[in-house]
């Protein structure tokens, strides 16, 4: 289905699920340098996600940035997004026109099961994300190309993780065979995934002569198609993140919070002083404060909740210039922090 009706029946599960990528961008990088800044997301000069004259809010890295890298994760995990939420719809039963993918019921898929069962239907999710995030690329130059080739990269990714889900059957739960189908995972597997490719994100070398002429696209079409459909790419090295830079939205790593301590904590979470405030040129200050939230509530007949004030004394570290560590003695300031629960 295309065109305007298609607008009017998907556009909201395309709307939530581009949302749903820019959130699981701030997770995934809440703890680096570049931190998916929601004033470096904004609506681009593609205008949105358009049809005929309508549009609704996609948001994208400004296409005036760099073609870096957190480029390439941002049209990355937009593009699953959209993908995951099209699929998990579908499922949902929100769409007249889409159910299960149950292609190869019946068919043998390894020793010992069968295909069968309702498997989420992604080649719907991945057809109706194509017609609306592909179509955002007009153009045929390097960065378009950079563009839908990541767009691609985030589908594969949701294809990629897709968690493989059996029934038994057989005399008295004997498992003689299996039943099996296709589920889609929590998507903050897919972000994971992709932040593992983000890491390993390959450069193209096609900024120079790179046009619009006939032998540069054929050019641009050739290099691409041989890069992995899996592999974020990107045009141009990122700039240095710890430093704030105005023109390009960046506020550098000063003042951001980081973390030395808790047990559940991971090693690149337990690394965040050191990339954030040493490796930046930056000191670690530590402040303590005391935290005031809700606890210990009680429902009241009829009909009231009351709840103590608990009072819980904690340390945070932020990044601060080292000559303002050292004027200030190198002392963490008390404060009293409101959190409602």
């Amino acid at each position: 289905m295309t065109g305007p009706k298609a607008y009017l029946i998907y556009s909201s599960s395309v709307a939530a699920g581009a949302q749903s990528g820019i959130e699981e961008c701030k997770f995934q990088f809440a703890w680096d340098r570049w931190n998916c800044p929601e004033r470096a997301l904004q609506l681009s000069s593609h205008g949105g996600l358009r049809s005929g004259k309508e549009s609704i809010g996609y948001h994208y890295w400004d296409p005036l940035a760099s073609a870096n890298r957190e480029t390439a994760f941002v049209h990355a995990i937009s593009s699953a997004g959209v993908m995951y939420t099209l699929t998990r719809n579908c499922s949902l039963g929100d769409f007249d026109n889409c159910g299960c993918d149950d292609s190869r019921n019946g068919q043998l898929g390894g020793q010992g099961w069968l295909w069968g069962g309702c498997s989420d239907n992604v080649g719907f999710g991945e057809a109706i994300s194509k017609q609306f995030v592909d179509a955002l690329e007009t153009g045929q130059d390097a960065r378009a190309a950079m563009n839908l080739h990541n767009n691609e990269a985030g589908r594969k990714a949701v294809k990629g993780t897709m968690k493989r889900t059996c029934k038994c059957h057989g005399v008295s739960g004997s498992c003689t065979t299996q039943t099996c189908w296709l589920q889609l995972p929590e998507f903050r597997e897919v972000g994971t995934y992709l932040k593992e490719r983000y890491h390993k994100a390959l450069k193209v070398d096609l900024l120079q002569g790179a046009g619009n002429s006939a032998a540069s696209r054929g050019a641009i079409a050739e290099t691409f198609s041989s890069i992995s459909k899996k592999e974020l790419v990107h045009l141009e090295d990122s700039p240095d993140y710890c430093l704030e830079n105005k023109t390009l939205g960046l506020q550098g790593t000063e003042g951001r919070e980081c973390l030395k301590r808790g047990k559940a904590l991971s090693k690149w979470e337990k690394r965040s002083c050191r990339r954030l405030c040493g490796d930046c040129g930056l000191a670690v200050e530590e402040r303590r404060a005391e935290m005031v939230s809700s606890c210990n509530c009680k429902f009241h007949w009829c009909c009231a909740v009351r709840c103590e004030q608990c009072r819980k004394r904690v340390t945070k570290y932020f990044c601060v210039r080292k000559e303002k560590r050292e004027r200030s003695g190198g002392g963490g300031a008390s404060r009293k922090l409101k959190r409602k629960l």
